[in-house]
């Protein structure tokens, strides 16, 4: 359906637990432009990519803009409309600009959240074999389990975005 993303070798962040969040030792991935401006159908691109290599349970919606991060699952981002400032690692982590053709791979416990947004902010969700994912806030009581749950989180099987070859199973393996 869409044409093949340009190669894009990722940003890698990494955060420690701040306590609240307790995030992970893979680097969270920011693919910049891995989709370009110009795609036609930009959000069906970006779900027919993630869902070819096996990221599914797709949704369209923004990002919640209060911190929060999930611990049965990893998630993938693809902006398909706007721009948005998010806030990645909790509230000891950085700052980062979410853009058009971007993508984001957010590893199992890592915090996230909107901190402002264009009005046409959208992004295609995903999770690597389509996993069920839960929502916590860093709020007290989340752990131990969340811990638990977020060490029982699989490696997946491919890059959202380039497959069996991306990027994403050299750099978290290697981890």
């Amino acid at each position: 359906m869409g044409q093949q993303p340009k190669e894009v070798e990722p940003q890698q962040l990494v955060f420690k637990d701040d306590s609240s969040i307790p995030n992970n030792t893979l680097p969270l991935l920011l693919y910049r432009e891995a989709f370009g401006p110009d795609t036609k159908d930009l959000a069906s691109v970006i779900e027919q990519r993630f869902a070819e290599h096996d990221w599914t349970g797709s949704w369209r919606a923004g990002v919640y803009p209060f911190p929060h991060y999930h611990s049965t699952s990893h998630e993938a981002l693809g902006v398909f409309s706007g721009s948005a400032t998010l806030r990645l690692g909790g509230a000891q982590g950085t700052t980062a600009e979410a853009r058009l053709g971007d993508v984001i791979v957010i590893p199992a416990g890592v915090g996230h959240q909107n901190l402002g947004s264009s009005a046409d902010f959208s992004v295609v969700g995903a999770y690597p074999g389509g996993r069920q994912w839960d929502l916590l806030r860093g709020l007290p009581g989340e752990r131990p389990q969340a811990d638990r749950n977020i060490a029982a989180v699989p490696l997946p099987h491919n890059d959202p975005v380039y497959g069996s070859n991306g990027p994403l199973k050299r750099i978290w393996k290697s981890r």
